[in-house]
């Protein structure tokens, strides 16, 4: 009998035509936060039209711009194949790490700007910050910036900059789905 070793093909994404080999495994608390949010996600979206993906899944946008986000929102179940997304999901969130975070920040914003995601997540677990952009008018607009204050800091703020402070995010694609930004960021050290 031969012993057969899995090995898994090396992952890369192809931006603007130019090939990006994805990093190695990824700080736990990356990981941690892909968790949290599938389990948000696929909570609320049990029994509706729209679909979570997580990291692992291609985005096809065009011929030039394959791309694998932490994860996703896809309403469109027409862009659904078996080998990947065709086409731009509703909801695209990445998670930063030292390796990718000023691709996330510049080309993948513009890219998904372009291609049409309607809500784009930059997410920070060192900071424990999310980055909320809105599509309107075709052109991305920050919604809000979402933080977690440590409570030491926390403690110091004013009844008045709590009460400003947001601490619920809103998903765009719906009017119920609000996330408390603390079940986001629940377990990252």
């Amino acid at each position: 009998m031969k012993n057969t070793i899995f090995q898994e093909a090396p992952r890369y994404e192809i931006i603007n035509g130019k090939t990006f080999m994805m990093t190695p495994s990824p700080a736990v608390s990356h990981n941690i936060v892909i968790t949290n949010l599938t389990l948000l996600f696929g909570t609320y979206l049990k029994g509706k039209k729209c679909r979570n993906f997580t990291d692992g899944v291609d985005v096809h946008l065009d011929e030039q711009n394959i791309v694998i986000p932490d994860t996703m929102i896809v309403c469109n179940k027409d862009i659904i194949k078996h080998d990947g997304i065709y086409g731009a999901p509703d909801l695209i969130v990445e998670i930063l790490s030292p390796a990718t975070a000023r691709r996330d920040k510049l080309e993948k914003k513009i890219l998904y700007e372009k291609h049409g995601v309607k809500e784009y997540w930059i997410v920070n677990p060192a900071d424990k910050s999310i980055e909320v952009y809105l599509l309107k008018d075709k052109k991305y607009d920050l919604d809000n910036v979402y933080t977690i204050f440590p409570d030491w800091q926390w403690a110091k703020m004013t009844e008045k900059e709590k009460s400003e402070t947001a601490v619920t995010l809103k998903v765009s694609l719906y009017n119920d789905l609000v996330i408390n930004i603390k079940d986001i960021f629940e377990n990252v050290e």
